[in-house]
């Protein structure tokens, strides 16, 4: 604890030594935080001129728009800069005009969005003027230290037209789990999203909400966190985020599965009550488990493995019959 205060304090007198040497670019660094501030979170250009950006959002991060993980964004980003807090103190800082590139690329965004009434187009911009601030003050090394942590950002732009993806994650979601239930002998069949037990009075239907598009983007942003983390090689890190949406499924799957098992078993109004409503933690363990099992295999060298003494070309094969 005492090592991490210190070395806090010595991003801190880094930081007030960049300032005092720098007492321009703090000076616009400010003005460009402020600015920031008031267009997204209190110029009201939305909802009939009711909202600013960031309250608009805030709404939509809630269960029934299937963006709730938004929420913990923010504090994901602040902890991936933190941890990066040792490669920041060494890296050399020289401010670099190219990021204005970018300060305008959001700012292009920012305007668009407005003249269409689309904040979502708005927000787009944002990360690229995080990124640009950056790339700006600090210099080139700092901004590829934090390009992750910037992009990570674009989660926060909530998806409306992501639901149009649930009727066919409702179709997969319901073919998988009627498999493994005919897999392990529990006599289910699945009609259109709803399962149906072979003898028995209850069904369940695949809702919109269990067909797992609420964990879809979480488990994209989980997998791309956990390959920034822990994977050095890109290809690894692409290979496993293009297996995220799998995993997803996979997790939810798994949850949906527990369900029937609890219903099969004779509590079908507590599978589909309490259970159900609560089920939604096992997503997740199953999601990160078949992530991490997966990355592992990645790390398999396959060539090492033991394939067996090989008989030689004259060595004698002795049959018993």
């Amino acid at each position: 604890m005492r090592d991490q205060l210190n070395q806090l304090a010595k991003l801190g007198l880094d930081f007030l030594g960049w300032v005092r040497r720098n007492p321009l670019h703090a000076l616009l660094s400010v003005g460009l935080v402020v600015t920031i501030i008031y267009f997204f979170g209190f110029l009201r250009l939305f909802a009939n001129y009711s909202q600013a950006i960031w309250p608009w959002a805030w709404i939509r991060f809630l269960p029934q728009y299937n963006q709730e993980h938004s929420k913990i964004i923010p504090l994901i980003v602040l902890g991936l800069v933190w941890c990066h807090r040792q490669a920041l103190a060494v890296a050399p800082k020289e401010g670099s005009n190219v990021g204005l590139i970018l300060v305008f690329a959001g700012i292009f965004f920012y305007i668009v969005g407005a003249r269409a009434l689309q904040p979502r187009v708005s927000l787009f911009g944002f990360p690229f003027l995080v990124l640009g601030m950056v790339w700006f003050l600090w210099g080139k090394k700092v901004a590829r230290i934090l390009l992750f942590p910037s992009a990570l950002l674009f989660f926060m732009i909530p998806l409306g037209a992501i639901e149009q993806m649930t009727f066919r994650l409702q179709f997969l979601s319901t073919g998988i789990v009627t498999a493994l239930g005919r897999l392990f002998g529990l006599g289910v069949h699945a009609v259109g999203t709803s399962i149906y037990p072979a003898s028995g009075d209850w069904g369940f239907d695949i809702a919109e909400g269990c067909s797992g598009i609420r964990s879809l983007i979480a488990m994209v942003m989980i997998t791309a966190v956990y390959v920034h983390v822990f994977e050095p090689k890109l290809w690894k890190k692409v290979t496993i985020l293009a297996f995220s949406v799998m995993f997803a499924i996979i997790g939810n799957a798994g949850r949906l599965f527990t369900i029937i098992v609890v219903a099969k078993l004779g509590f079908p109004k507590f599978a589909g009550g309490i259970y159900h409503d609560w089920s939604d933690w096992l997503f997740f363990p199953i999601a990160v488990m078949s992530m991490i099992g997966f990355a592992k295999l990645l790390k398999i060298n396959w060539r090492s493995l033991p394939v067996g003494k090989r008989l030689k070309r004259k060595e004698a094969v002795a049959y018993d019959y």
